[in-house]
């Protein structure tokens, strides 16, 4: 017998001693891999009717906001406010050195006494030669004369009155008071600068009247109608509006629609927030399930799924948008389904699910 022999041998031995060992029992290979038994709610993933939306971005804005400007030429003497500040209506905001309009107010006033003292000697004319004239003591042509003086007297004296009124009127704009109470936003003149007529000098906002704009497609402009409900999303708040204005005329460069919606008066925002309007488009079929019944593992969102044998797999979905605590499920998941609500974050895929209290 050749060694090649005699390794063959042994080899076949070694074969069939361990083929008597047998196969270790089933229980034993349970010890291996264990099932843990977590106790659950289930949810029956069931179709329903869910809303279809338009969403768009948005800005709280302010229904009356102006920007503050001098009404005369003259530099900044006091400024009274600052970004942030409130005002109330007819406070003083801006005092604008009124030298020139005090000149104007001077020459003016002299202009006003020549008027005024020609004025009475016309009148007084006037008086005189009137009587002369009903005794027929002068003639027709010198009393048309007189008339005619003291009407031209009369004229420049209100002509005189007007350009004082004027003045003195210029004099009030040196000092520019807050037209409605609200708060100053911006600020863009400085002590001593020199403010021109139609030069921005603040921004005021009136915070108690506001509501969101936003710009809107064609498609969904024709679906709106006044006091239609909308979501609003500002602020870390979901709030519900009422569309107030629909602008029918669309912008020439984007073909947008302006859609104003009134917010509720015990909402506190400020004017410049950003927001997200959800307009109602109608209904359509969906599944959605409980949002705390998807987590994200590494990531990715997920469920999970229990089979018939009450083991749980965990599956990945694509969600939509939530609402109510319901979350739309995109895909992965048919209806008929079991998936586990608000899992405890020990489960596992391959854990066996017994089943508690819930829609099951």
């Amino acid at each position: 017998m050749n060694n090649f022999s005699f390794r063959l041998i042994l080899l076949s031995l070694a074969f069939l001693l361990g083929g008597c060992g047998g196969h270790q029992p089933d229980d034993a290979a349970s010890a291996i891999s264990p099932v843990n038994s977590v106790k659950a709610i289930l949810f029956t993933v069931q179709t329903s009717e869910l809303p279809v939306v338009a969403s768009y971005p948005a800005s709280v804005v302010s229904e009356q906001q102006i920007q503050i400007a001098s009404r005369i030429m003259g530099y900044v003497r006091h400024i009274n406010v600052e970004v942030g500040q409130q005002v109330k209506q007819g406070d003083l905001l801006i005092t604008v050195d009124p030298s020139d309009i005090q000149g104007q107010v001077s020459m003016s006033g002299a202009s006003l006494a020549q008027a005024e003292a020609a004025l009475a000697d016309a009148k007084s004319d006037y008086e005189r030669f009137g009587d002369l004239y009903r005794e027929e003591a002068i003639p027709k042509a010198q009393w048309d004369k007189i008339r005619l003086q003291y009407s031209i007297a009369q004229q420049q004296a209100n002509a005189a009155r007007a350009g004082h009124a004027s003045a003195n009127a210029q004099m009030r704009y040196a000092e520019i008071r807050a037209p409605f109470s609200g708060i100053i936003t911006q600020r863009a003149a400085s002590v001593g600068a020199l403010a021109a007529p139609g030069q921005t000098l603040l921004s005021l906002v009136n915070p108690a009247q506001l509501n969101v704009e936003t710009q809107v497609s064609e498609t969904t402009f024709s679906q709106l109608s006044l006091n239609e409900p909308v979501t609003l999303h500002v602020n870390q708040m979901t709030l519900t509006g009422t569309i107030t204005h629909l602008v029918s005329a669309a912008d020439p460069v984007t073909h947008t629609h302006l859609v104003k919606i009134g917010l509720p008066h015990d909402v506190a925002l400020q004017s410049g927030m950003f927001a997200q309007v959800d307009f109602p488009m109608g209904k359509r079929h969906g599944l959605r399930i409980p949002s705390s019944a998807v987590i994200a593992r590494a990531g990715i969102s997920g469920v999970f799924v229990v089979d018939q044998n009450h083991i749980a797999h965990y599956r990945m979905v694509r969600v939509g948008g939530t609402a109510l605590d319901q979350t739309e499920i995109q895909a992965g998941l048919t209806a008929g389904e079991q998936v586990v609500d608000n899992p405890d974050a020990s489960l596992q895929s391959g854990d066996k699910i017994v089943a508690g209290d819930g829609n099951v």
